[in-house]
């Protein structure tokens, strides 16, 4: 590659970043009007952008595959980044009656789901058009996880913006929507190892995972030693640095293995000491809160690749109502099992209701394996949207019907007296 060329393919890079931020900006500005966290605009607008490209014919000259590229691997250093500074937060308070209160809630949030896919996937099944030639349990798997998953990188950025992170039902939505996910992806590597003419390659993921909670809990115990502890208070950017090159190659060996890099990222940060670290991690955060809208436009640019056909309506409209029904109710019949009150079972459910990108990552893979038809790609991916944007607003009704409760009560005890 000559100079030249290296200079003109870096000033696409830059042009096009530059870009990608503007887009983030005009999300950010339309959110606040729309009341809507700004991830979900952020995902709406590059969703929008694909196709528009696609029509106009232009997507490979304004946005060359090497460029998209360089553009994916920035957006994934943000999201790194952003979700090692969310798992320290998550380590930093401890939620309240953790292990039956998490395991009520996971089981209701992922059981009730997994049934609804299984109920969408008898109304894909009936008719030839949307079933396509996948494997008839591939396919019930595919849709059913599609169903499922809550969207861990969406949901930790929606907290972060309405300051929830650190709240117990905060904590509670992220811990089961990381579960969740473990066990989503377990189950895609099933459905699409089924689809291949195999039974997946899961003893080996399950290794993965488990070889990673082993690695997390030796770094944790290394980041507590004296000689770091005497080295992160002497060379604390330094310190950040390292730790993020930790949560990269963290996150380049979980998707090196097939599982999604979240992983990586995720548990670097949940091995960073709860005290003491709190200053180095919020280094991390900060780079990763810049450069993260960047992952989030571009993989919503990413998605729509090619021209789809007509979408049945029934389709379009019984996804997002089973997935609504599914994860919201299942969330909350967990949560209320596990003995949360009414009010905080009913935020979960709303919270973990999230799916946005884990959605479209789970779709993408089901489509280009072609276990799902494109029609069924679509649908899906509007069940994304709708039920990732409904999180906010739904959220805030909540907290003002709260609010109002309150305020009767307050005012009856003033009349009593």
């Amino acid at each position: 590659m000559s100079i030249a060329e290296f200079a003109a393919g870096t000033g696409r890079v830059v042009l096009a970043l530059l870009a990608v931020f503007l887009v983030s900006f005009v999300g950010r500005v339309v959110s606040r009007r729309l009341r809507q966290p700004t991830v979900v605009a952020e995902i709406a607008l590059g969703l929008a952008i694909g196709p528009i490209l696609i029509s106009l014919g232009s997507r490979q000259t304004l946005l060359p595959t090497e460029t998209v590229g360089w553009l994916r691997y920035v957006g994934h250093v943000g999201l790194v980044l952003f979700l090692i500074g969310v798992a320290h937060e998550l380590r930093r308070t401890k939620v309240p009656a953790r292990g039956q209160l998490i395991g009520w809630t996971t089981a209701g949030a992922l059981v009730v789901p997994l049934l609804a896919g299984c109920g969408f996937a008898v109304a894909v099944l009936a008719d030839p058009a949307l079933r396509g030639t996948a494997p008839t349990v591939a396919l019930v798997l595919v849709l059913a996880v599609s169903l499922s998953v809550t969207a861990v990188p969406v949901l930790a950025r929606i907290l972060e913006e309405q300051e929830l992170i650190d709240t117990p039902v905060g904590k509670l939505s992220m811990t089961v929507a990381m579960i969740i996910d473990v066990v989503g992806w377990l189950l895609l590597a099933i459905a699409l190892g089924l689809a291949a003419g195999g039974t997946g390659d899961v003893p080996r993921l399950v290794a993965v995972v488990a070889a990673g909670l082993l690695v997390m809990l030796c770094f944790g115990r290394l980041l507590r030693t004296a000689a770091v502890t005497a080295f992160r208070d002497r060379f604390g950017p330094l310190t950040a640095v390292l730790i993020g090159t930790a949560g990269l190659v963290g996150s380049w060996a979980f998707q090196k293995e097939g599982l999604t890099e979240i992983f990586g990222a995720l548990l670097v940060g949940l091995a960073i000491p709860a005290d003491g670290w709190h200053g180095v991690a919020s280094m991390a955060t900060r780079i990763g809160r810049l450069l993260v809208p960047v992952f989030f436009v571009v993989t919503g640019i990413s998605v729509f690749t090619g021209q789809f056909g007509a979408t049945p309506w029934f389709t379009i409209v019984l996804a997002p109502v089973l997935g609504i029904i599914g994860k919201v109710g299942g969330g909350y019949l967990g949560a209320r099992l596990g003995g949360a009150p009414a009010s905080d079972a009913a935020r979960v459910g709303i919270l973990v209701n999230t799916r946005g990108l884990t959605e479209l990552v789970v779709l993408q893979a089901g489509y280009s394996a072609g276990v799902i038809t494109a029609p069924v790609f679509l649908s899906l991916v509007i069940m994304a949207l709708v039920t990732t944007a409904m999180t906010g607003p739904c959220y805030a009704l909540l907290e003002r019907r709260a609010a109002y409760h309150w305020n009767v009560a307050a005012l009856a005890v003033e009349g009593i007296k």
